[in-house]
Formats: structure tokens, sequence, C-alpha cells
């Protein structure tokens, strides 16, 4: 190990100091390397619906009163990404849940007696009031209840979209969906409306089949009920595969599950879960040379400022049911008791009504 380790190190380096000037070499300071510290204090939230307070000096798609959905990912509009009709992973404003600040001037818009508050993935909507970035705001129909629609920031939009946008189930086709929590069951919510014959629930919690069905669910697997892999089940009861199939768990055995599962020759499986960083996906490659598709998903390939509007009106026309997926709700005084609901797996999702 070298005897400056941990230690600041003093070295020379050529500095700018000024634009358009010559370089001026110098002895700098350089501190050794250290962890990444979690940002604290700050304040979470990331799934709500609120009304424009005031806006910035040059934002002019805004104004006071209008009715938002705040987004933890963005739309810039100017990327090639936010220009690119196939992504909606915007280079400016991508989700990143260490920043704690705000871009343009990198600070926060929080404190407790001086003392900076960090925001959290952009959006800190567990606050009265907070200060979002205009490109993390989609602005939806004012008459649109915002204590329901306010579940489509995040993972509602997620699974949806994951099979409308991604999948594209055709009508009287057969889904499998992996994980039916929430964001799984938006996944078979997605499924219902494009048209599918048969939607499969996979779980190893039986106890969320019953519910299951309200969101279109026809038919349930439990991999823990068979000795073979769930994949061969699955190719059994649906005569070699489903057409299509959507993984919400994020675990990686789920993930080659729900690929090896569906149809050779059209099947398409899109994964949304989020797996662990060390997780390894391994499935032979005649599974790909077979014409079986794998794709990846973010936030439902939903861009949050075009697209989030048409969402909320298709639950205006009907067409989307979210009371459904809403289980709970608690005054803010009460916030803790809603992570209290989710800690223990109770319920789907938990309003909390600002006082």
């Amino acid at each position: 190990m070298s005897s400056t380790a941990s230690q600041v190190i003093r070295c020379k380096a050529a500095v700018a100091w000024e634009s358009g000037k010559p370089l001026v070499i110098q002895e700098v300071e350089v501190a050794p390397p250290q962890g990444q510290n979690p940002l604290f204090p700050r304040i979470y939230g990331h799934e709500a619906g609120g009304i424009v307070e005031s806006v910035g000096e040059c934002v002019t798609e805004l104004k006071p009163g209008d009715h938002v959905l705040p987004v933890f990912t963005g739309e810039c509009m100017d990327c090639a990404h936010c220009k690119s009709e196939e992504s909606n992973m915007c280079d400016l404003l991508r989700v990143n849940t260490d920043r704690g600040v705000m871009l343009n001037d990198e600070k926060t818009r929080f404190s407790i007696n001086g003392k900076p508050i960090y925001h959290f993935v952009g959006t800190s909507t567990f606050s009265e009031y907070t200060v979002v970035h205009a490109g993390c705001v989609a602005k939806i129909n004012p008459l649109a209840s915002l204590d329901k629609v306010c579940v489509l920031s995040c993972g509602i939009s997620t699974g949806l979209g994951a099979t409308l946008n991604v999948a594209k189930p055709p009508k009287g086709s057969t889904v499998a969906v992996f994980g039916l929590g929430a964001v799984g069951l938006a996944a078979a919510e997605g499924a219902r409306i494009a048209g599918a014959s048969r939607i499969i629930g996979v779980d190893i919690n039986s106890n969320r089949f019953e519910g299951a069905k309200k969101f279109g669910v026809t038919e349930f697997v439990n991999p823990k009920d068979y000795k073979k892999p769930v994949q061969e089940v699955i190719a059994e009861i649906t005569d070699g595969g489903v057409d299509r199939s959507i993984e919400c768990t994020g675990n990686v055995d789920a993930m080659i599950s729900a690929f090896e599962c569906v149809h050779d020759g059209w099947g398409v499986a899109v994964l949304v879960g989020v797996p662990h960083k060390d997780a390894v996906f391994k499935t032979h490659p005649i599974n790909l040379l077979n014409e079986r598709t794998l794709k990846g998903t973010f936030f439902g390939n939903y861009k949050p400022r075009s697209d989030l509007p048409s969402v909320v009106e298709k639950y205006m026309s009907k067409e989307l049911e979210l009371e459904k997926f809403i289980t709970h709700s608690v005054p803010f005084s009460e916030i803790n008791k809603a992570f209290e609901y989710m800690l223990k797996g109770e319920g789907l999702r938990c309003i909390i009504r600002m006082e």
C-alpha cells in the first residue's frame, strides 16, 4: 500500500482560473478517497398529486393553479432520448437516488433552522409544499381526483405501461404476470384492458390470488406447489408457452422463468423488477434463437410530461380503474402508519392525506 494512502496529497496540477486564459501550473491538495455518505436529513416521497403554487422565472408551460403529477424521472424535451419515440430515459432528468439538491444551483430548497434538508429523486413529496424541476411535472386534467390519480406517478404506470407499451399483447392472447404486488397487478390490469383471454398470475404467496381476480387475473400458479421449474408448468398449461409475460418481482430466477415460459416463435417477455446489483441473468442462447424476445422497461416506457396526461384520461373515461389499487388512507400526521402497512405487506397503496 502506498505511504500516502488515507492522507492528503500535495501535487502539481494545471489549473484554469478563467476562460480563455493560459493554464497555471500550481500545487494543489488532493483529499483521499471517501465512502459515499447517505444524504440525511432528507424528505422522501415520490408518488403524489398536487397543485402548482408558483413557478420559476423561466417556466412557461406551467402556471399557479395547474393540477400536476410530480414524477421521479423527467422529460427535458431536448435530449436524444426525449426526441426519440422509443425511449423515455431523459439524459438530464433521469432518476438519480443520490442527488439531494436542485439541478440548476446544486442547493436544497428545504431547511430547518438554516440546516439544509436534502431532496429525494427530485420530488420529496412527503411535504405539504415541495419544489420540483419543471421537466419532472406532468400537467393533468384538473377534474381528475388527485387522491386517486396520484398513484399514477410511479408504480401503477410502470406496470400498466410494461404491458400496454412494451409487451403489447394482442387481443385474445395469453399473458403471465410474475409477482402480484401493486406493479404486477397494474401489469395485469393492462392485460385486461388489452383484451387478453387468459391472464396467469404467478406468485409464491397464494393469499394474493383471490384479490388479483379484480384486476383481470383468470388463473394462478404458485411455484412452491410444483417440483419442476415454473416455466415448464406454464408451458404445459398453455400448449407451449404464453404469448406475453411481464416480470414484476426483481428476483433474477423469476426473470429467467418469465423469459423461458413464453412461446417460441413469437413470445415476448418484459422485465420490470429491479434485481440485486450482483444478480446474473442466465439462459441458453437457443431460447433466443428460437425467436423468443426479451425486453426491459423503465417507468412503463411512458414519457412523463407527454404521456401521463393520457393515462389520467384512461381513468377519467373509466377504462382504467384506480380505486381498487387504493387499500388504505391515513392523515399526514400518521404517515408512519403507512410504512407499517407496507412492511407488513398489508394492502397495495396507502394514500397520505395532507391536512
